[in-house]
């Protein structure tokens, strides 16, 4: 990282808007350190100039959603072996559980051999009906909060060069 200013990526995908409100919930939090990107336009030069990351995803059919698993997919391999050690964190916008994406993502981390360095934030919305899984989601203030607080631990992590 030598003198380069550390910085944190938040990849991002929403569908209804729960996710996109908690990555941004996350931003907020780590300000200026923060860059957040949606997971369609990551490319490997944003994790390869990242210092630390925040994957934030919804969780489809007990799964990461399409589009971060095709994020993963994309940049995989041209940054395998360029990014160990680093720092990561996760945070997921469920209609149950959320367990299945937390697993996916942290089984991907370990084969770039990031390090988690917080606790997973998993928010469950208990959308059980088709009507409920496709709504506009609102994200509570409470909510908001640990995201925004995620975000700021995870910021000052990389800022002092803790993480």
């Amino acid at each position: 990282m030598n003198d380069e200013p550390r910085r944190l990526l938040i990849a991002w995908h929403s569908r209804t808007g729960a996710s996109e409100a908690m990555a941004q919930a996350a931003a907020e939090g780590a300000g200026q350190v923060a860059r957040l990107i949606r997971a369609d336009e990551v490319v490997p030069g944003d994790l390869l100039a990242a210092s630390a990351y925040l994957f934030v995803c919804p969780e489809n059919l007990a799964t990461m959603s399409g589009a971060m698993k095709e994020m993963f997919d994309r940049c995989y391999y041209p940054v395998l072996g360029q990014i160990e050690g680093r720092p990561y964190a996760t945070i997921i916008a469920a209609g149950s559980d959320g367990e299945g994406a937390q697993r996916q993502i942290d089984r991907i981390a370990r084969g770039w051999r990031l390090r988690r360095v917080l606790d997973p934030v998993i928010e469950c919305f208990d959308a059980q009906t088709p009507e409920a899984i496709l709504a506009p989601k609102t994200v509570s203030s409470h909510r908001r909060k640990r995201c925004f607080e995620l975000g700021a631990a995870l910021a000052e992590g990389v800022t002092l060069g803790v993480f």
